[in-house]
């Protein structure tokens, strides 16, 4: 399939950038290499001829040591592959690309190529989760592009995808966010797309007077005819579903007047067709005839999704007339929802049979079918959307600390080598300098191995005092009762069977305090411990750790991991009443990052402190080196975030 428009979309949105890397990357090309580049930009050549000219650019530029139009070249390629429908092959050099243009630094390239491929997937496979993907990585590239204005429509093609995909809540906040990065003078029509957008996602989830300020914003701000006529339509439309049908009828009588383009015919039927229903529901006289002409006028552009809009007023409208016209209507429906894959047009034409036939259990029960399905398909969406922009903060997070940490170290360097300039003032300054610097760092040398060991000791000594706590409390009860009964003579089943939760007890215990395998075994022992551990109404989920390179990681390290993991899931699942349980690992090169978090009733931060087994997880971790973060509140579950070194 071509897609001759979007290459001169794609062409004309990069220009400027494109052509600042041509002037620049020209100085450093031979003759023939920049002229068959040239070519391949030549959009009177037909695809096949710009990409045999792509490809001589490429071969040519190979033959050179220094190569910094690379990325530029196959960007180029990409761009044509995409024209020619050689989707395969796009997806090859798109890894390739992906790989230069991160190995070289060359962000803007790596910000350009996802988003080509996010149009891919948005546009051309309707593969949602993937594009919402690439345009996310687009994204994180133009935002160390410093180019706040494609940051911003990355952003808005996310909100676009969120707000298809019926998750309306992530939409508006992904929304609000590209506003933050769209300039009035630059990219005003993106701005208003975002407050369209905005309105929508508002009227979806029946805050009208916010729909209405923001489709208001829309139309007072775009410049485009067409697009006034859409978003005034749109407003209308919410003024219907607010009830204001004075409003909606005074605004779509005066926009049907306005002389329409044969382009924009499918948005006159909607006008037409709202007009007719605002009339119908305020109890003014209306005839089939006026929801009939719109529904032939979708039907000549094969307009379906209209369509499916006209039957539904139509079965409205003779509902109470004429049900069994009414009932052909929806069946309509029905059949050209389940044509385009709208299950929600589907369910919203039996909810209207339903109360035709309020006997039939088939149009009940697909109903409910459809309910529930839908429930869970966008609970789904939501989640993988929010899964995506977490991972990607979490990412930024930790690239921006390590650009803190190299920003740092190279201010470091900075500020010793001026030292050493001004140390070369006089070598007696300099020797007494460094032999104070030298017996400074033996001193905190070893004040740092005292407290290391000082640390160790106390985590020995908790440990020791919790699991003394632990067969006190947990096992010397229930033997002094035993012992009681054997006394008194009670019953022998009685008996067994208080000896057997003694036994269970201690088995339990013992799984607690056993010696952990630190071998190829380590992450299949950690996880069946763990699922042991819990309750079997919990659900766990693990994220990271099988991936992991556990090999890479000392033993003392994995040892101290393991008991703080159990000591946070036997807390749990005695005190926290959870119903889901997530620990997500993640490889931060000398370090483990380990993130735990349950939904159950939380503590106060007073309760927590509180906690001997929390204190001492706290103490284990601090002797490693490493840190721990609790964080949690009375009614919104509990969180930890635990960083220790590998080795």
């Amino acid at each position: 399939m071509r897609k001759t428009l979007f290459i001169v979309l794609i062409v004309t949105l990069f220009s400027c950038e494109i052509e600042k890397k041509n002037r620049f990357d020209s100085k450093n090309l031979n003759d023939s290499t920049s002229f068959y580049f040239l070519k391949s930009q030549n959009l009177n050549l037909t695809e096949g001829k710009r990409l045999k000219a792509i490809n001589k650019a490429i071969h040519i530029s190979s033959k050179f040591e220094w190569q910094p139009i690379n990325e530029q070249l196959e960007y180029q390629k990409n761009l044509i592959l995409f024209d020619l429908g050689k989707y395969d092959s796009l997806k090859i050099y798109h890894k390739k690309l992906i790989n230069n243009a991160i190995n070289n630094e060359n962000v803007f390239y790596a910000a350009t190529q996802y988003y080509l491929m996010a149009y891919y997937y948005d546009k051309v496979i309707k593969r949602k989760d993937s594009a919402f993907l690439n345009y996310n990585l687009s994204k994180r590239y133009f935002l160390k592009e410093l180019d706040s204005s494609w940051v911003g429509r990355s952003l808005l093609n996310m909100g676009t995808i969120q707000k298809d995909q019926n998750d309306f809540f992530g939409s508006k906040e992904t929304l609000t966010e590209a506003l933050n990065y769209l300039n009035l003078n630059n990219d005003i029509t993106h701005i208003v797309q975002c407050y369209n957008l905005l309105a929508t996602n508002h009227r979806k989830l029946l805050n009208f007077e916010d729909a209405l300020a923001y489709y208001a914003k829309a139309i007072n701000m775009t410049d485009s005819s067409s697009d006034k006529f859409i978003y005034q339509n749109n407003l209308a439309a919410t003024y219907i579903d607010n009830q204001q049908l004075k409003m909606a009828i005074s605004l779509l009588d005066s926009i049907s007047s306005i002389p329409i383009p044969v382009t924009n015919q499918k948005e006159y039927a909607r006008v037409l067709d709202n007009l007719a229903y605002a009339k119908w529901l305020s109890g003014k006289k209306i005839e089939e005839k006026d929801f009939q002409a719109p529904l032939q006028l979708r039907k000549q552009k094969n307009d379906q999704r209209g369509q499916i809009a006209s039957y539904t007023h139509l079965g409205e409208f003779y509902s109470k007339t004429n049900p069994n016209r009414a009932r052909s209507y929806f069946d309509s429906v029905i059949q050209l929802s389940r044509t385009l894959k709208i299950p929600r047009a589907e369910k919203d034409a039996l909810k209207f049979l339903m109360k035709l036939k309020p006997k039939n259990i088939v149009l009940r029960d697909r109903y409910v079918f459809l309910q529930d399905s839908l429930y869970e398909q966008e609970l789904k969406v939501k989640t993988q959307f929010a899964k995506y922009k977490y991972d990607d903060k979490v990412t930024q997070e930790e690239n921006a600390r390590l650009e803190k940490e190299n920003a740092e170290k190279e201010l470091e360097a900075i500020q010793q080598r001026d030292q050493k300039i001004i140390y070369l003032g006089g070598f007696v300054f300099i020797t007494t300098v460094l032999g104070l610097s030298f017996y400074g760092f033996r001193q905190r040398t070893k004040r740092l191995k005292q407290k290391s060991k000082t640390e160790k000791l106390a985590a020995i000594n908790d440990t020791e005092a919790e699991l003394s706590r632990k067969l006190h409390d947990d096992h010397g009860g229930i033997l002094n009762q035993v012992m009681l009964m054997v006394q008194r003579d009670v019953d022998k089943s009685t008996i067994l069977d208080k000896l057997e939760l003694v036994y269970n007890q201690i088995r339990n215990f013992s799984r607690e305090i056993n010696t952990v395998d630190t071998g190829p075994n380590y992450w299949k022992s950690l996880k069946s411990t763990l699922e042991y551990a819990k309750p079997a109404e919990i659900e766990m989920v693990f994220d990271g750790g099988k991936e992991l390179d556990w090999s890479s990681v000392g033993q003392q390290t994995k040892t101290i991991l393991f008991k703080v993991l159990q000591e946070l899931v036997i807390n749990m699942a005695r005190h926290s009443k959870a119903a889901q349980s997530v620990i997500l690992f993640k490889d931060q090169n000398k370090a483990l990052f380990i993130y735990y978090e349950d939904d159950g009733v939380g503590a106060s931060k007073e309760a927590l402190l509180r906690k001997n087994g929390l204190r001492n997880t706290e103490k284990r971790i601090n002797a490693l080196g490493g840190s721990i973060i609790f964080d949690s509140e009375e009614g919104k579950g509990f969180r930890a975030e635990i960083r220790v070194p590998k080795q």
